[in-house]
């Protein structure tokens, strides 16, 4: 039997190589709002819900009203932008059903909202390997806290200890540490040089052709 009885996924930038795409989009929307924000900053504060982000960057500024608005025109311009991209990051659709062979559950843990999950789930037809899906619209406190993963190993029924997270910034192997859940660090868009203080971190892959069931087990939990 496997140690490991769940897996659980961060969305963008882990199952799907999308993350430049929420960047260049906030970047250019925050500019015009007169942010003067750089590209590099952008990168940093594109974590929790999309309210978040407008409020660290531009705090005070908009109603919630307005913010839920400005996330979902932002949405929509990101879907219209990456569709034509849309695909799992290599090996993983492979990796899910070997997870699902293995009776190991599958749950999502994600701050983006609903509208962005079902976009990727229905549009690449994957919708049920997952038992779990937490969005920004199910929690209070978003990521770095731990509600999220909480949340989602509580769905599925399993122990926070016996969850692997499957991160790709170090925000995310945060997110994990906080949950107290060991992670795995997909390393598309962040160095490894950039998650030396994250002691939950046991692994490291370019994508999910480079890590398999039995490699996941002999990691160190």
């Amino acid at each position: 039997m496997p140690r490991h009885r769940a897996f659980l996924f961060d969305l963008n930038g882990t199952m799907i190589n999308d993350m430049r795409y929420h960047i260049t989009a906030w970047h250019r929307i925050m500019n015009e709002l007169g942010a003067n924000i750089t590209l590099e900053r952008m990168k940093q504060e594109c974590y929790g819900k999309n309210r978040e982000v407008i409020e660290r960057i531009l705090p005070g500024r908009f109603t919630e009203e307005e913010k839920t608005k400005m996330s979902f025109e932002k949405e929509r311009q990101y879907q219209k932008d990456f569709r034509p991209y849309l695909k799992l990051i290599d090996g993983l659709d492979k990796f899910l059903r070997d997870a699902v062979e293995e009776g190991i559950k599958l749950g999502i843990g994600s701050a983006a909202i609903m509208f962005n999950i079902d976009f990727v789930l229905d549009g690449l037809g994957i919708r049920e390997y997952f038992d779990a899906i937490v969005s920004a619209d199910d929690v209070r406190k978003s990521k770095p806290d731990a509600e999220t993963w909480l949340k989602c190993s509580d769905k599925l029924k399993v122990a926070p200890n016996q969850c692997l997270v499957f991160e790709d910034s170090p925000k995310g192997a945060e997110y994990a540490s906080n949950a107290c859940m060991k992670c795995v660090i997909i390393t598309n868009l962040h160095k490894k040089e950039e998650f030396q203080k994250y002691e939950n971190v046991v692994g490291f892959v370019n994508d999910f052709n480079d890590i398999s069931i039995p490699v996941v087990e002999q990691m160190n939990l």
